[in-house]
């Protein structure tokens, strides 16, 4: 079956780096396009950046175009999202996704505080 494992979060302060892994399995995911989305307390989840099968179309939020860079390594079937310029306003619970399904990753929690 389809498996997404978010790992990376943790707590951070403003300006610093963290950069979160989904690990994928149970299909072949090479063929897929995958996504980040991210769900801060009392809002809507929202898509954070996207990336093609192969990676060479990438789009991002424009709340994080900039800071945010999103890459995948088919070889060990993992998407990354590396988050450079931490603001608090990006403290959230994170999400991997397998774009436009309805698979999803248990969620890894990111706090940006001092």
């Amino acid at each position: 079956q389809v498996q997404l494992v978010e790992s990376g979060g943790g707590l951070v302060q403003p300006g610093g780096p963290l950069k979160l892994s989904c690990a994928a399995s149970g299909f072949t995911f090479g063929s897929y396009s995958m996504g980040w989305y991210r769900q801060a307390p009392g809002k809507k989840r929202e898509l954070v950046a996207h990336i093609n099968s192969n990676g060479n179309i990438i789009n991002y939020a424009d709340s994080v175009k900039g800071r945010f860079t999103i890459s995948r390594d088919n070889s060990k079937n993992t998407v990354y999202l590396q988050m450079n310029s931490l603001k608090p306003d990006d403290t959230a619970v994170y999400y991997c996704n397998r774009r436009y399904s309805d698979y999803w990753g248990q969620g890894t929690q990111v706090t940006v505080s001092s």
